[in-house]
């Protein structure tokens, strides 16, 4: 176990001499292999000065790829010090009931469908009684 880290210690290691990111509740410096990433090094300055878990479980990482992660553990992050995520509460809609829907498109086509006959019928007497 290595030293424990809040997140504004870890997050001023932030630049490509000095890059350090939070994954699974440990700090790693990640500086050394800023050229031997796959990525570039963008994507992980991109990932610094926040919990980078879900960023790099989202990529989909190898196990060779976590097997080194070993050589550049520094620390643990006090978890007391990454604000919480706020789960996502959709806003409130009024409730689609799709039972009301057709029973309106139902009475639609009850409607059209006759008066569209009627129509066509007109209009083939019309044309019948021109030609």
């Amino acid at each position: 176990m290595g030293k424990i880290y809040n997140l504004a210690e870890v997050a001023e290691h932030n630049n490509s001499k000095d890059c350090w990111l939070i994954i699974g509740g440990k700090v790693y410096d990640v500086t050394k292999f800023m050229e031997d990433h796959p990525g570039g090094d963008d994507v992980l300055l991109s990932a610094t000065g926040k919990d980078a878990t879900d960023d790099f479980e989202d990529i989909g990482h190898s196990t060779s790829a976590r097997a080194m992660m070993d050589e550049y553990f520094v620390g643990e992050i006090d978890v007391s010090s990454i604000p919480t995520k706020t789960k996502y509460t959709p806003p409130k809609q009024p409730h689609y009931n799709q039972d009301k829907t057709s029973e309106f498109i139902v009475k639609l086509l009850q409607f059209l469908v006759p008066l569209a006959i009627l129509g066509l019928a007109i209009a083939i007497r019309f044309y019948t009684k021109s030609a």
